[in-house]
């Protein structure tokens, strides 16, 4: 039977005290990058892994962070775990990525885990139900920030997309090329992305003189199946609009399909508009155009944000709310009408 490799064992082998191994394994800038990188490679030759709940009931910390998403189909969802896994892998701490696809209850059963875990702190998507936990988790000293989504019920630190703005510049491009008839499939209004996308489109349309019409709007999860269902209503009407806008890339998959089994050509009979880019927009055939809400800013932003209050003797942070801009990018999907 293998004998166990401490960390003593460790030390021995590298020639350092007990306490200096410690530190070079915790990272975190707490010895030289040297020491570092050859405490972690003779480790790594050993075999030694570290006890993580007896180091964080020792030192009341476990270089252990939650990062909770509703899905990894959402680019913007990838994208925030693979740079916040990275950034916080460079400061000496482990991401635990769950996923809760956007359902109050498996949220709440996250929360409680990470927190019985005694994560050091949260990056949430929050769904906007659970905000006493997350002001529990706060109040006890855990650093949460929210991001994509704000959780209207507790005061939280928060990095978000220019919603209101991406879809105001969105809808008025569309408007600017003659559309009048805009259809809109946007997400639910109970939380704060579909509710400031569609408080843009609206703004849009009235600095244009243009009635809102509600029945041009359709809202659900962001997901295919809502995009094929609202691209379906709006496709049926006798007065069908004359462009797109489908406020989540997630969404715009259905759409393309409710376009292709109805033999619609974008943007010969239809103009198509997206919010989020992802790659695979570029290379359509057309090229989508899209209202990109810049989500690779928005995950860097919310991983420094939360390595700044985890670092020691970090000042007490004032909660905030922060913006990234979102910006227009023009491809092929719009073309110009006829007011």
């Amino acid at each position: 039977m293998q004998t166990q490799v401490t960390l003593r064992d460790v030390a021995r082998a590298a020639k350092v005290s007990v306490s200096t191994a410690s530190r070079a394994l915790a990272g975190g800038g707490l010895t030289s990058k040297g020491t570092e990188a050859r405490l972690q490679r003779i480790a790594t030759e050993l075999g030694y892994r570290p006890n993580t709940l007896a180091r964080g009931l020792k030192t009341r910390t476990t270089r252990l962070v939650g990062l909770v998403v509703h899905n990894l189909t959402n680019a913007s969802f990838r994208v925030l775990a693979e740079v916040a896994q990275r950034r916080l892998r460079a400061e000496g701490y482990q991401a635990i990525l769950c996923i809760t696809a956007d359902d109050p209850e498996q949220e709440a059963v996250t929360i409680r885990t990470l927190a019985d875990q005694r994560v050091d702190g949260l990056i949430i998507c929050p769904t906007g139900r659970n905000g006493a936990l997350l002001a529990s988790l706060e109040a006890g000293g855990t650093p949460v920030t929210c991001v994509v989504r704000r959780d209207e019920t507790v005061e939280l630190e928060t990095v978000l997309a220019a919603d209101p703005e991406g879809a105001y510049a969105g809808t008025r491009h569309l408007l600017e090329q003659g559309h009048r008839r805009i259809g809109l499939i946007v997400g639910r209004q109970e939380t704060t992305s579909g509710r400031e996308r569609l408080s843009g489109y609206r703004r849009a349309l009235e600095e244009a003189g243009i009635a809102f019409d509600p029945s041009l709007v359709h809202a659900g999860r962001y997901e295919p199946e809502t995009g094929l269902a609202g691209c379906r209503q709006l496709l049926d009407r006798e007065d069908r609009p004359s462009a797109l806008f489908a406020a989540n890339h997630e969404s715009a998959l259905g759409v393309l399909r409710g376009l292709a089994e109805r033999n619609i050509a974008v943007p010969d009979d239809v103009s198509l508009l997206c919010y989020e880019d992802v790659p695979g927009f570029a290379w359509q055939r057309p090229a989508i155009s899209v209202v990109d809400s810049g989500a690779n800013a928005m995950a860097e932003l919310a991983a420094d944000r939360l390595l700044q209050r985890l670092r020691p003797q970090a000042p007490p942070a004032t909660v905030g709310e922060f913006r990234i801009g979102a910006r227009l990018i023009q491809r092929q999907s719009v073309r110009s009408v006829a007011p």
